[in-house]
């Protein structure tokens, strides 16, 4: 069997490793130089399935429109000419109720703790090494008000039997001993002790270079132009020097699969949301934290790997522009300074930014698709790095015709658009 994976990123790199392990003869094809030079170059380093919840969720909407008028506002948006922005904010909205929370948190954590246990076992198999430790992570209140609204959370993470710890103020410090220093800031804050950090692009460079020893061929500098679909099957991959075949095609482009397949008739409801971070080099050690803090007022999560700190989060709203400004980074070297004042050296810190490929929902969409050998895995969000292990396995079982080990119910493209009928396409768009 020879499968396409279109993206090199974290997710189509972990989806060519399982497809290839599965058997399949597998081909990545990458715009870039190298594996994981976009989104999953910078991130915020966690693997954290105990947080894998959706960003649509009861009062956000008023959050929302609190954070538009404060400096360091979690959230931006800047209106990116497109009718499809505020299709999709719409979307998010219609999302912001309890029992669609219920729902989509459900989903996430079944994924989310699925991939944190693939990853562990594809860590002791492969013997990968990427900066990783597994001290859990500590979400910290900075108002009683946010600690009250945590046990909302709790309850799911207990009827899903997720470990974790409410913490009061003074026991902060049990999980991450630098608190202590500044506990008069924060109210509490929730342990997740099962979650796990490192740099997602070491681990994917990594697991490439596996992937190439078992026979994954990557591709790269390939610009994928579009799908060549005859009845109801993909016949060929259309890059800008060639067409190239194969049994089945796995879209892992993040931000570009929905350009790419709307001329396919898939509606992919996947909006870039930018993101940034900031890594330092470690200062001083006491200062620091052990694994990864997340600040819930700012929505900046502030990462340990071995001598460096990676700080990363919020999220802008503004189409494709990768501009680096200045404000998110001084907010987050406010959250650095307000929780480990000394722990990095900030004036040497390497400022990154990222478009991260959100659904309304939160769920990513890993699948089939109407078009019968055409299979997505993207969508993840802020999780990319949480659920890649276990959507590359959840699609490798589905390409190979095996039945996943979770239940996938929810997790494709078919929960936004129920009751599509499979038709003769056209090849689709370029996608620049």
């Amino acid at each position: 069997m020879d499968v396409i994976v279109l993206g090199g990123g974290v997710i189509g790199t972990t989806t060519a490793w399982s497809l290839a392990r599965a058997g399949a003869r597998v081909t990545v094809l990458e715009r870039q130089p190298g594996v994981a030079l976009e989104t999953s170059f910078a991130n915020a380093g966690q693997v954290s399935a105990g947080y894998a919840t959706p960003w649509a969720a009861p009062g956000i909407p008023l959050k929302a429109m609190k954070w538009l008028c404060q400096r360091h506002a979690p959230l931006a948006i800047r209106p990116d000419g497109t009718l499809f922005q505020w299709q999709w904010m719409l979307q998010m909205l219609g999302q912001c109720r309890a029992d669609r929370y219920a729902v989509n948190k459900t989903r996430m954590m079944r994924l989310a703790e699925y991939s944190r246990d693939q990853l562990r076992m594809l860590r002791a198999e492969l013997g990968l090494q990427y900066e990783a430790r597994s001290l859990g992570t500590l979400q910290v209140f900075r108002t009683a008000a946010q600690l009250a609204a945590a046990e909302r959370d709790v309850a799911v993470l207990r009827d899903l039997g997720v470990p974790h710890r409410l913490l009061s103020r003074d026991e902060l410090h049990t999980a991450e001993p630098a608190l202590h220093g500044v506990r008069e800031r924060l109210s509490g804050g929730l342990q997740l002790p099962n979650d796990e950090t490192g740099d997602c692009h070491l681990f994917t460079t990594e697991l490439a270079r596996q992937a190439q020893a078992m026979g994954v061929r990557f591709r790269f500098g390939v610009q994928v132009e579009g799908l060549e679909v005859q009845g109801h099957s993909v016949r060929a991959v259309q890059t800008s020097d060639e067409s190239l075949r194969a049994d089945h095609v796995v879209v892992a482009l993040g931000c570009a699969s929905r350009p790419l397949l709307q001329g396919l008739g898939l509606d992919l409801p996947v909006y870039p949301v930018k993101g940034y971070s900031l890594t330092v080099p470690l200062a001083d050690e006491a200062r620091a934290p052990v694994s990864t803090v997340l600040d819930e007022t700012y929505k900046v999560a502030v990462t340990r790997f071995d001598r460096r700190l990676r700080v990363g989060g919020m999220a802008e709203l503004a189409g494709l522009d990768m501009r680096l400004d200045p404000r998110r980074r001084a907010t987050l070297e406010k959250v650095v300074n307000d929780l480990f004042p000394g722990g990095g050296t900030l004036s040497d810190g390497q400022f990154w930014t990222g478009l991260r490929p959100m659904t309304p929902d939160g769920t990513p969409l890993v699948g089939a698709t109407a078009i019968d050998n055409l299979w997505t895995n993207t969508g993840h969000g802020t999780l990319g790095w949480t659920m890649a292990c276990g959507s590359a396995q959840v699609v490798a079982d589905l390409v190979t015709g095996r039945r996943p080990a979770i239940d996938t119910e929810g997790l494709s493209l078919s929960r936004w658009q129920r009751g599509i009928q499979k038709f003769a396409m056209k090849p689709s768009a370029a996608v620049s």
